[in-house]
């Protein structure tokens, strides 16, 4: 099992993340087809071979995703996108 962790900071308030987050796990459910639910400030999903959390603060977002052993040789492809879709929503 390989497991992707980014922190990004940000300047946009908690409120503001927090909508830019929904964007971005509108973004994973639709390319990995996850279940996604919001649970205070962190927003957890799930599909079969993989699952995470983005955990909105003040401040920053947490992405965390741990990949199953089908996709695991996917996690370099997996970090990237994430890490492009949190350079675009939280600019």
């Amino acid at each position: 099992m390989a497991t992707v962790d980014i922190t990004r900071e940000h300047s946009l308030g908690k409120d503001v993340a927090r909508e830019r987050a929904q964007l971005l796990a509108d973004k994973l459910a639709q390319k990995l087809d996850a279940k996604c639910e919001w649970c205070g400030d962190e927003l957890t999903f799930k599909r079969s071979g993989a699952d995470g959390s983005i955990l909105v603060s003040d401040d920053s977002v947490r992405v965390k995703v741990k990949l199953g052993l089908m996709l695991t040789p996917m996690a370099g492809m997996v970090k990237s996108e994430i890490e492009k879709a949190l350079d675009k929503y939280l600019a």
